[in-house]
């Protein structure tokens, strides 16, 4: 089962270098690994998507609190949420099958961000699943590049990864935030 688990970190050098070495230590493959930055410009959020049991989940969660730059960690796959993947397709097309592709575009509510004489690049966002479909359908007209971005995820409505906006709190516990969040 795919758990995604949204973490704020400090965003400084080498944190990110930390968090993947967690992983690669602890043998957990990453399915989808995404990072950003904030609103506020000290702090960066991961997406991290990783293929394993509930236990494996609640494991690297642990061990992603013992990490000194990690701030917050949640666990999003049983919460409400939004899920987002966005992707880049370039199309070969010609006279005979531009129109297809266009009809296509319609459908999945995708965007021709691009075009030339014989391609057009396509701009889709939306969950894995959709993405998929999309791909799949172009796949006979002719798939000449395409490039993911991998899982962005939010919680649904009033669910906030912080209700300190993303202050934090040195000292608190061990790593110095996870106690007052």
């Amino acid at each position: 089962m795919k758990h995604t688990l949204s973490v704020l970190v400090e965003n400084k050098p080498g944190v990110l270098n930390r968090v993947v070495s967690l992983f690669r230590r602890r043998s957990f493959n990453i399915d989808s690994l995404t990072v950003g930055r904030t609103h506020t410009p000290e702090i960066s959020r991961m997406t991290i998507v990783v293929d394993g049991t509930e236990q494996d989940a609640d494991r690297i969660e642990k061990n992603l609190y013992k990490l000194v730059n990690v701030i917050q960690v949640d666990h999003l796959t049983d919460k409400p949420n939004v899920i987002r993947d966005l992707a880049l397709i370039k199309v070969a097309v010609d006279n005979t099958n531009r129109s297809e592709v266009m009809q296509l575009c319609d459908i999945f509510r995708a965007h021709i961000v691009d075009v030339g004489p014989q391609s057009v690049v396509v701009e889709i966002t939306g969950d894995e699943d959709k993405i998929e479909s999309f791909a799949d359908l172009l796949r006979p007209i002719g798939i000449l590049e395409m490039v993911r971005t991998g899982i962005v995820a939010m919680g649904r409505g009033d669910h906030l990864l912080t209700s300190n906006g993303y202050r934090p709190q040195p000292g608190a516990n061990g790593n110095g935030h996870k106690s007052v969040i």
